[in-house]
């Protein structure tokens, strides 16, 4: 039996080579891919919801803590104040008063990089609507998706501020010194209040400014061209960044920086007892 010549032998292969590689990627004409229902909405609410869980991570580390440190300061919430493990002094020590508000500022910025860790590979981790509108503005971020973005992140601000009221609703009773007393004094445990001598203006300013701050060092972090942290590190740096922003200018007003992180929570005091005092304790 004669052989076959090599030309035909590497015809032959590359035949075979080619009806394989038309096997692996010819699709059948009937074959449709096919969703559930639900579907198209989760793909409409998928950002959005991860904007909502962000800045309700926010608010639980944040108001939380706030609610732990100022109310376990009453013998009848807590035999002694609570914070950070560190914050353990007590006996009036002169320290307790720093140690409390560095277990607060802590908290509060660890729990921005946790609410960015949530949301960060979904929507971007904005958990603000302050970025929101300066992404838009100046990072091609859809416009058409702004409003969604606020809106979940304002009723993050809300829900989480309801968590942390439900769990401690026990203990604001007896700080208030009464069930259902309702007073700005543990109001401020969910939203900022500026001191009493700030004007209007100045509270503008104030706020203002930190958030410009905030924004051109976002901004600045997340440019290609400007040596950005490494991936998976923004949460970190940002911690860093809002730590220094409540260290220079955070003692007026309270350095809210974010509309969702002040708005939502005080929507949700107006609402379960303290009235329209929240929106004009000023007057």
């Amino acid at each position: 039996m004669p052989s076959s010549s090599p030309s035909f032998d590497r015809q032959t292969n590359q035949q075979v080579e080619d009806e394989k590689e038309l096997d692996r990627t010819e699709t059948p004409k009937d074959m449709v891919t096919t969703h559930s229902w639900w579907w198209k909405y989760k793909q409409m609410l998928r950002e959005p919801m991860a904007e909502f869980f962000g800045v309700m991570i926010l608010i639980i580390f944040g108001n939380g803590v706030d609610c732990q440190v100022v109310l376990s300061g009453n013998p009848g919430v807590a035999a002694s104040p609570k914070g950070l493990p560190f914050y353990k002094l007590g006996m009036g020590c002169w320290l307790d008063p720093i140690l409390s508000s560095i277990s607060s500022a802590l908290t509060l910025f660890l729990g921005t990089a946790m609410g960015v860790w949530v949301s960060l590979g979904i929507s971007g981790g904005h958990i603000n609507p302050a970025v929101t509108l300066a992404f838009a503005t100046w990072r091609g971020f859809p416009w058409k998706k702004v409003p969604a973005y606020i809106f979940a992140q304002l009723m993050g601000g809300l829900v989480g501020a309801a968590i942390v009221y439900a769990n401690y609703f026990h203990a604001i009773d007896i700080f208030e010194g009464g069930r259902g007393v309702r007073t700005l004094q543990t109001a401020s445990l969910f939203s900022t209040y500026a001191m009493d001598y700030m004007t209007h203006v100045s509270c503008f300013f104030s706020e203002f400014l930190a958030t410009a701050v905030l924004l051109i060092l976002v901004l600045a972090m997340i440019d290609a061209k400007n040596s950005p942290p490494p991936t998976g590190l923004f949460p970190l740096t940002l911690f860093l960044l809002i730590l220094g922003i409540g260290a220079a200018l955070g003692m007026e007003t309270g350095y809210a920086l974010n509309p969702a992180r002040d708005l939502g929570p005080r929507l949700l005091t107006s609402m379960v007892g303290y009235g329209k005092a929240v929106y004009t304790f000023r007057k």
